[in-house]
């Protein structure tokens, strides 16, 4: 069997490894085989230089002593995947932005080392592994802490000339009219629709103060009528408009739905039915929207198929 690639997800909370071999001979349909996932605390707040100590001695941990073929990186970020660097980062990773993460790894490991963007690579492992599979192309949206997205073209993710394609969640909708956005703009989707926008809503509509995260306004979306409800739906629906939107210019084959909001229930799938209902135009109004199902590794998975796209002559 050959060397197996050390793929890493570099994310605002965790950091997590595992060694990526590739599926068994004969094993028709079978995916890349996943060994010692671990993962550590993100020292987020420590800087770049505590980051990507924690990313390398998790590597080493993970490693434990064998060969590789490549190392690939998937990290918080807009990423110059030409040089390995980060250009533009938010403040949840303390000096992130301008961080050269391909060097260490490959200076460490004397491999080949390739670095995308997470959600670029959460989506590129979900079209080659899960919902995708078979399919010609798959926007993923991920709706989450924060929104974002990636579009895979035939297998290929498409980052865009500046590595920032897929902001998903800096689209406006009319629902976030007013509404803060993390980016410093105000009526972007995120600011509405991911799950701290949510809670935020909710309180706006009159909830207490015991409702403070995504679980418990989820649970109390599904007790009763109120506040928490009405939150979900309105979230819901202005995700769906981002995603016919997003449909009508890009006609992928199917979307994929994936993030801790997408696993909030029927209650918010319906209204993102409904927004998507409200802007898909008839040619594209019955593309399938479906849930991720690459599982919660997709982003390693990702990672380490373009490490190995990366050594392909």
């Amino acid at each position: 069997m050959p060397e197996p690639v050390l793929a890493l997800d570099l994310g605002g909370t965790k950091i997590r490894a595992a060694l990526v071999h590739d599926a068994a001979p004969g094993a028709a349909g079978a995916g890349p085989r996943l060994e010692g996932v671990a993962e550590v605390p993100t020292p987020a707040a420590a800087g770049a230089t505590a980051i990507l100590g924690a990313a390398l001695d998790l590597a080493e941990r993970v490693r434990g002593g064998l060969g590789l073929r490549a190392v690939g990186l998937s990290s918080a970020g807009v990423i110059d995947g030409a040089a390995g660097t980060v250009t533009h980062a938010t403040s949840s990773l303390n000096g992130w932005a301008g961080t050269d993460v391909r060097t260490p790894f490959a200076e460490r490991f004397a491999v080949p080392v390739a670095v995308l963007n997470d959600v670029h690579a959460h989506g590129l492992g979900e079209a080659r592994f899960g919902t995708g599979r078979g399919r010609s192309s798959l926007l993923l949206v991920a709706v989450g802490t924060g929104i974002g997205g990636a579009l895979v073209v035939d297998g290929q993710i498409l980052a865009g000339a500046r590595g920032a394609a897929g902001h998903v969640g800096h689209l406006p909708v009319p629902e976030a009219e007013g509404v803060p956005c993390p980016c410093g703009r105000t009526g972007h989707l995120e600011g509405l629709a991911s799950g701290p926008g949510i809670v935020h809503l909710a309180h706006r509509l009159g909830a207490d103060g015991s409702l403070a995260d995504g679980r418990a306004l989820v649970a109390e979306a599904a007790r009763a009528d109120g506040p928490a409800r009405r939150a979900c739906r309105i979230a819901g629906r202005a995700t769906g408009r981002a995603v016919g939107a997003l449909a009508n210019v890009l006609d992928p084959e199917a979307v994929a739905l994936t993030g801790g909001v997408a696993e909030a229930g029927p209650l918010w799938h319906e209204a993102v039915a409904e927004g998507l209902a409200l802007e898909a135009m008839d040619v594209v109004a019955t593309l399938p929207v479906l849930p991720a199902s690459a599982g919660s590794h997709a982003a390693l998975l990702g990672a380490a198929a373009r490490a190995l796209d990366e050594l392909a002559p």
